[in-house]
């Protein structure tokens, strides 16, 4: 969370400093942009009131629970049965969407059932889990979609937050929060008693955990900027499509470059998820197209209707006159 709030801090600043640069230039010189603008848009930070910080509040609370019942949850549950159990994120998604009555067709929900069942099959393998493990594992299922349909409400609800900027507001929350959560989990004081042995880069004999961790903060940054601007630009549904098929690609990677061995069903189920999202995105596509035409009609039919009133009103007084 630390690296999500100062990797935020250092791009509105890259982007204020080109800001400036842009004011200073002069009219026969064309400012670039920054590789960071023409990369994430135009970034700004927004004011936002108390309801936003109490949507924003709220978020972080999902975010951090999300991480931590994860994490708790594999304690109790095999990899696999994990797995399964997150194919059915866009389901959730998508009863999250119609409870907020968003238009979700008919076509794009059949498109998600061999998508989640592909995935099924692809992580089919060791099923084993506890009671408990179970309740953990379907709270963080639920977890899982609430974050990205609330995230998209953010992005794209009143509002409208750039992800850069929301990830700015949300990770000082979500930081607290979850080194709360780690102390009460029991994992602040495990670090802590293998600090100096195994973690600490002065003390330890390797850096190697160290520089591990310091790595997932960079790319954890990365993965939060990456999901929050494809949450914006398509839809929460359409970025757990995108999670569940990369699941199956890991799979499939690992398999061809660790030799790790695979069952006949396994095969099929990651076959099963690569039709089905070609087959979701090529729907996407259709349905996108089709709401482009249906916007350029309505504006020539509103257009001939502003017109047709004059000319009615021109006749009417003709017809009176005479």
């Amino acid at each position: 969370m630390a690296y999500n709030y100062f990797g935020s801090y250092l791009v509105f600043r890259a982007t204020a400093n080109d800001s400036k640069r842009t004011k200073k230039a002069t009219s026969d010189v064309i400012p670039q942009n920054s590789w960071v603008v023409s990369l994430l848009g135009n970034i700004s930070r927004k004011k936002v009131d108390s309801q936003g910080k109490l949507k924003i509040f709220a978020f972080s609370i999902i975010f951090s629970l999300n991480i931590a019942i994860g994490n708790v949850s594999l304690r109790h549950v095999s990899v696999n049965f994990n797995q399964v159990m997150r194919s059915l994120v866009p389901a959730i998604t998508i009863v999250f969407g119609l409870l907020l009555k968003k238009p979700i067709s008919s076509a794009r929900r059949f498109a998600v059932v061999p998508i989640v069942i592909g995935v099924a099959m692809a992580c089919y393998g060791d099923m084993s889990y506890t009671g408990l493990g179970f309740l953990y594992t379907c709270l963080c299922v639920l977890l899982a979609a609430l974050k990205v349909v609330a995230s998209g409400e953010i992005l794209t609800g009143n509002l409208k937050l750039h992800p850069v900027d929301l990830l700015g507001h949300m990770a000082p929350l979500a930081m607290i929060q979850c080194f709360i959560l780690s102390i009460l989990t029991g994992e602040f004081s495990s670090i802590a008693a293998r600090w100096e042995t195994e973690l600490s880069p002065i003390t330890s004999p390797s850096c190697f955990a160290f520089n591990v961790v310091m790595a997932s903060g960079v790319f954890s940054f990365s993965l939060n900027i990456c999901s929050l601007m494809a949450n914006k630009l398509t839809s929460p549904l359409t970025l757990c499509i995108a999670a569940n098929v990369k699941q199956v690609l890991i799979i499939a990677f690992s398999t061809i470059v660790f030799n790790d061995p695979i069952t006949f069903w396994n095969g099929m189920g990651i076959v099963v998820v690569l039709c089905g999202s070609g087959r979701y995105s090529y729907i996407s596509v259709l349905e996108k197209n089709l709401s482009k035409k249906v916007v350029v009609k309505e504006d020539n039919v509103a257009k001939m209707e502003e017109a047709i009133p004059l000319v009615f009103v021109k006749d009417q007084t003709s017809v009176t006159s005479g």
